[in-house]
């Protein structure tokens, strides 16, 4: 989310948390049962790389450029997903305090 929220400077994406209500609304419209990062697009849910190549796509250069990973098969795609979901916070960190919500970063959220 941090990622993402820095890299879109237009705020094309809209976040929830998939515990709150809104996120357990949509998980439940869409009948999404996995604990990743879901996206939402054209009335249907993508998960793991699906989802995260489609929000590359949306993302300026070099971002964008991940999406050639579509040509990949989907579960060779999903294996390298999660080996990244698992290493992430060793590679690039872990944000140790949450962001003081601005107005703009507020509006970006579903309640």
């Amino acid at each position: 989310m941090h990622f993402v929220i820095s890299h879109d400077p237009a705020a094309r994406f809209r976040f929830a948390s998939l515990q709150s209500p809104a996120g357990q609304l949509l998980r439940a419209q869409y009948n999404v049962t996995v604990d990743s990062v879901v996206l939402i697009e054209d009335g249907r849910a993508y998960t793991e790389s699906d989802a995260a190549l489609r929000i590359a796509a949306r993302l300026s250069a070099p971002w964008s450029w991940l999406t050639i990973a579509r040509i990949l098969p989907a579960a060779l795609r999903n294996i390298a997903y999660r080996f990244i979901a698992r290493h992430r916070y060793r590679w690039f960190g872990k944000q140790e305090v949450c962001w003081l919500p601005t107005a703009d970063l507020a509006a970006r959220f579903l309640n």
